[in-house]
Order: structure tokens, then C-alpha cells, then sequence
């Protein structure tokens, strides 16, 4: 039962919301070989200003090796 939350900044449509959760539920069902019906997915906006501290240091650099793909930028460097 794999749930899925993306955190970006906020400027999205809700539709472009609603097609990139189509698109993470088709890769899942693909991928993990489970049903669609088994899939959730959330979308959280963070503000730029609160990414660093909300987002990065909890889910980035506490991840350790849960984290199967880095980013490209360290906003702490």
C-alpha cells in the first residue's frame, strides 16, 4: 500500500497536481507491481523560504540511506 508525498513550492495548478499523481500512480503500479486501488498520493506546497528547514533537513539529510535519490543542491552550503 504505498503512499507517496511530494513536497514542492507552491505555483502548481491543480491540474498539473492531479497529472503528476496520475503519473507517480502509473510509475507505482508499474514498478512495485500493485494495484492502482492501493496507491495514495499527497501533494504538499512548502514555501521557498521554509524548504531548508521543513523539508530538506528532515527529509534529505536525516534520510540517510532511505533517500534513493539526492538532490542537487544543499541550500545549507
Amino acid at each position: 500500500m504505498p503512499h507517496i508525498i511530494v513536497k514542492l513550492l507552491p505555483g502548481r495548478t491543480e491540474e498539473q497536481k492531479r497529472l503528476l499523481a496520475e503519473a507517480i500512480t502509473s510509475d507505482v503500479v508499474r514498478i512495485a507491481k500493485c494495484d492502482a486501488s492501493l496507491v495514495s498520493v499527497a501533494v504538499e506546497e512548502v514555501e521557498a523560504t521554509e524548504w531548508p528547514e521543513k523539508v530538506y533537513r528532515p527529509d534529505i539529510l536525516s534520510a540517510g540511506a532511505k533517500l534513493y535519490k539526492k538532490p542537487g543542491y544543499n541550500p545549507f552550503e
